[in-house]
Formats: structure tokens, C-alpha cells, sequence
């Protein structure tokens, strides 16, 4: 009998178990049908979201497609191939105003570079494109996508390496560049402790990372992982970076790992050209006088394409066959664009009045000097910004403007080698429009100016200089002296004196004529030798 009910019991206990398992097995089954009707409806709807399109974009129609259809940056990409397609490439920062060409270049690039048998980079290197101003870490190190990081057991990304207790490298955007170039756009705004942790990455070539979950005394961890936190994660690749700010915002330890790269502003020429590009694209009419339209308020090529692109649109819906000046103003008024302005020199001759050359952020500028002597005492500046205050790397610095300093040393030349001494007249100096001048490179355009007003001396309007004027008479060296000598043939200009020291082969080249003077005499009678001259000071 009790054996009976032991059996009995038995039996229950198996009927039980057969019924859990089975109900188990058949909710898992229908579990796992669920999923998989969801997957399937997941997939087919994102077919359907594929077979979805829209019209490509004008701006990716006239994007470019080789190096030879980047307008107006020959030189930048002259020294982008110096720098990155010979049998050692560097690493390379590139500066520049948005929508000049500097993404489309650093694209091309390394296609450019693989088609040259000395380039070390094979034919399946890869071109990774990041953006600095979206590139975010976790300060907990738990998530880092540029240089690479960790997940640790504990953390749900760790995977099917959590449950084993196993830390799961995770490679960052400089590992997965290994063998190729990384592009980092706007690389001025990473932030410090990743700019940090890149300068590492590019001395070593490689990631080392770190977990408190891993012993390298543990046997039982794969030699995969032992291997990536004893060797590191390989990462020997190319830096290009691309900023839109000025090299003294960008941290001097990662300016001087690369070589520096300027793409110039485009001209209204370089506009017209990428309109009349962007119009043949678009495979409609336009009226011969549009690209030049375009040109008068777009200030660089993604303006120009855009505004294009809007005309043209516009006339297809009014269903329009050519896109007119009408149209174009009409973009115009619509987006509130401003109309763009290039100095232009006059060809006249004024006393007091000289053009002298400037940098604004890395940029040659052109601004106009004038100078009045009258009865009277004292100096009066106008038009000149005395302070400005910019923001460097988070810190703000207060520049405080040297025009004064220039004007002071040229008053002590006039009156130490030239007699001219105009401590008691009425001396007005005036920049139309208003600048901050920055350094002392003012000097000659002021000396210059002070000089022709107290003699009565005109001065050639098409003639431009930059130089500083020491207390001894001497013109001494400046910056920034290419960037000043494009100002001027973009303005007309048809002379340009430069202090001798300055003096560089290239600029012979140039469709300019470029005087050197070393002294306040040479300058002088370069400008002023034949003319008759009266002193109006007592």
C-alpha cells in the first residue's frame, strides 16, 4: 500500500513537471513567434521606409568629386597633397570660413593619396568622418567614441562578455581610422580632456585602456582581451581636422603635431563660378546676369548653391522657365541675406589719404587711413576700436589696440630726421568704417599719411603697405604679410611695400609689383621723390 502511493505520488509529480515544462516550452515558443512576427514587421516596414526617396539635394548634386572641382583653393590644395599624398603624410589642420570647400577637400583626399605608388596608405584604407561638436564622452569613462573605451561586466554594453565577468573593449573612431585618415570637423570644439587624450593617441599610435575589472593574472580571460589591455588597440592613422576658428583659439600642443592649412574666402569670381556650376546641375535656364547676382550677397559656395537652388525651385512651381535678377533678389529679401562687400581702391591721389593692409582673424583686410593737419593742438584718433575682447580656449583676453603706439613712434621720426614737427597743430587721424588695429604693422600706412598731410605730399591711392615704424627710422619686420598682399590684389590695388625682412621668392610671383624698404628714407622716396612738398607745420 505504500509503495502504491509512493508510485502514485511519483506519477502526480511527473504529470505536474510534464505540464510546467510544456507550458513553458509553449510560451517560449509563442514568445519567440512574437518576436519574430515583430522582427518581420519591423523589416518590411523598414523596406518600405528604403523605397522611400526624395530628390537629391542641389548642394549633393554640385558637390564635388575630385580635388580639381574645389573653386578657388589651389593653394590649400596644393599643400593638402604636399602634406598627406607623399611617402610620409602628416598630420593636418585646416582653417577656413564655412562653406569654402574644406569638408569636400578632406573627403577627396585620401582617394588623391592612394592613386600615388609612393603613398603608404593601402587601397582599402578607410576615411572616418567625425564632427567635434556632436563628439561627447562620459567622464565616468563608461562611453568615450572618439578615443575609445570600456564596458565593464556591470554595465549593460558589456554584452554577452557581462554574465562571464569579462570588461568588453569598445574601439573609438581613432582605432577604427587605423590604416587610413580620421577627419574631425570643427576640431576646435573638443572638449580639453578629449583633445588630451587624442594628443596621446597620436604620439603613441595606439589606445591603451584600462578597466578595474581586469587582472593580468586571470587565466581564464580570452588572450584577445590580455592582448588589447597589454599591447593596446592599434590606432596609427591621419589626422585632418577642420575649424572654422582662429589658430591662437586652437591648443598650441596639437597646432604643432600638424601642419597648418589655409583655405582662402572666395571672391565674387569664385561665387559666379560655383552658381553657374549649381545652375547647370539643376538642368534649368538662367539669365546671363544671375551668377553675378548671386555673387553680390553670397558670401561663400553653400550660400551660392542654396540660393540656386531656391530660384530654381520657385520657377518650377510658378512653372517658369528661367531663373531671372528677379528671382534672385527675391531669395534675397525672402532669407535676409546681406549684401556682400569687397573694398575696392580708387585710382586718385589725396594728401593725408593712404591704404594700408591689415590681418582680421587670418584673413588680409584692406582699410583706409586719413589724416588732416590743422591749427590747433592735440591728436585725435577716429574710426580705431582701442580695446576688444576675445575668448581664447574658455578664457577671455582683452587685446588693447597698438595705433596709438604707431602714430607716437611716427611723430618721433618726423621730427628727428625730417624737421616736421607737429606737436602744436591739430593732427585728425580717421580709418572709415572703424577697425581694431592689432599689431604695430600700421606704422608705415600712419607715418606714411602724417607725412603727405604735413607736406602737402599726395599720395597714390593704388599703392598699399604694412610695416612697423621703429623711433630710429627703421621699418621693421611683420606678420601676416601673404594674407595682406591677396588684400590688396583683390582691391586693385597695383603696389605693395613691404619691409625688406619680409622679403620671400613667392611673392615675385604674384600679379603685383612689390617694393621692399628697410628705412623710413627708402620709403619716402619711393613715394615721394620728384614731388614738391611744403610743410604746413610752424
Amino acid at each position: 500500500m505504500f509503495i502504491t502511493l509512493i508510485m502514485v505520488a511519483q506519477l502526480i509529480f511527473t504529470i505536474i513537471m510534464g505540464v510546467y515544462f510544456s507550458k513553458s516550452l509553449k510560451e517560449k515558443n509563442n514568445e519567440t513567434t512574437t518576436i519574430k512576427r515583430s522582427y518581420e514587421k519591423e523589416m518590411t516596414n523598414l523596406k518600405k521606409l528604403r523605397e522611400i526617396r526624395l530628390t537629391l539635394p542641389l548642394s549633393e548634386k554640385t558637390r564635388p568629386k575630385k580635388l580639381g572641382d574645389i573653386v578657388g583653393q589651389e593653394k590649400g590644395i596644393r599643400a593638402l597633397r604636399a602634406a598627406l599624398c607623399g611617402p610620409n603624410p602628416q598630420h593636418v589642420i585646416i582653417y577656413g570660413s564655412p562653406g569654402i570647400g574644406k569638408t569636400a577637400a578632406a573627403r577627396l583626399i585620401l582617394d588623391e593619396a592612394k592613386r600615388q605608388d609612393c603613398s603608404p596608405f593601402s587601397k582599402n584604407a578607410k576615411f572616418i568622418e567625425t564632427d567635434a561638436t556632436v563628439m561627447r564622452f562620459d567622464e565616468r569613462n563608461i562611453a568615450d567614441p572618439l578615443i575609445g573605451s570600456v564596458h565593464d561586466p556591470i554595465y549593460q554594453g558589456a554584452g554577452s562578455y557581462g554574465p562571464a565577468g569579462i570588461p568588453k573593449p569598445k574601439p573609438g573612431a581613432v582605432t577604427k581610422a587605423h590604416g587610413g585618415m580620421l577627419f574631425i570637423d570643427e576640431i576646435g570644439e573638443l572638449h580639453p580632456t578629449q583633445i588630451n587624450k587624442l594628443l596621446k593617441v597620436l604620439e603613441d599610435r595606439k589606445v591603451y585602456l584600462e578597466s578595474a575589472y581586469y587582472s593580468s593574472e586571470d587565466k581564464s580571460l580570452p588572450l584577445y582581451i590580455h592582448d588589447v589591455f597589454k599591447n593596446g588597440l592599434p590606432a596609427d592613422f591621419r589626422l585632418i581636422g577642420a575649424t572654422t576658428r582662429s589658430p591662437e583659439e586652437i591648443p598650441p600642443a596639437i597646432r604643432s603635431r600638424c601642419v597648418e592649412v589655409y583655405f582662402d574666402d572666395l571672391t565674387e569670381q569664385q561665387i559666379c563660378q560655383i552658381a553657374s556650376n549649381a545652375i547647370i546641375r539643376s538642368g534649368f535656364d538662367a539669365n546671363d546676369s544671375v551668377c553675378s547676382k548671386v555673387a553680390e550677397y553670397a558670401a561663400n559656395g553653400r550660400d551660392a548653391v542654396n540660393m540656386i537652388q531656391t530660384a530654381v525651385s520657385l520657377c518650377m512651381v510658378e512653372k517658369r522657365p528661367c531663373v531671372t535678377d528677379e528671382d534672385i533678389e527675391w531669395v534675397v529679401e525672402t532669407a535676409k541675406f546681406s549684401k556682400r562687400y569687397e573694398r575696392k581702391i580708387e585710382d586718385e591721389e589725396r594728401c593725408g589719404c593712404i591704404s594700408g593692409l591689415a590681418v582680421s582673424g587670418s584673413k588680409g583686410i584692406v582699410i583706409d587711413i586719413e589724416t588732416a593737419v590743422s591749427e590747433g593742438r592735440g591728436i585725435s584718433l577716429s574710426g580705431i576700436t582701442e580695446d576688444e575682447s576675445v575668448e581664447i580656449r574658455g578664457r577671455k583676453l582683452q587685446k588693447t589696440s597698438s595705433a596709438k603706439a604707431s602714430v607716437a613712434n611716427a611723430l618721433v621720426v618726423l621730427k628727428k630726421y625730417y624737421g616736421i614737427d607737429l606737436g602744436n597743430k591739430k593732427v585728425n587721424i580717421n580709418i572709415p568704417g572703424g577697425t581694431f588695429v592689432d599689431g604695430p604693422s600700421a606704422g608705415t600706412a600712419l607715418f606714411t599719411a602724417l607725412y603727405s598731410a604735413a607736406t602737402n605730399a599726395p599720395v597714390n591711392s593704388k599703392t598699399t603697405m604694412t610695416g612697423e615704424i621703429s623711433i630710429c627710422g627703421k621699418v621693421k619686420p611683420v606678420g601676416g604679410v601673404a594674407e595682406k598682399i591677396s588684400a590688396a590684389i583683390t582691391a586693385g590695388a597695383d603696389r605693395v611695400i613691404v619691409p625688406l625682412e619680409n622679403r620671400q621668392e613667392t611673392f615675385d610671383k604674384l600679379p603685383i609689383k612689390i617694393c621692399y624698404v628697410s628705412t623710413v628714407f627708402e620709403l619716402t622716396d619711393l613715394l615721394f621723390s620728384g614731388e614738391k612738398k611744403e610743410f604746413v607745420a610752424v
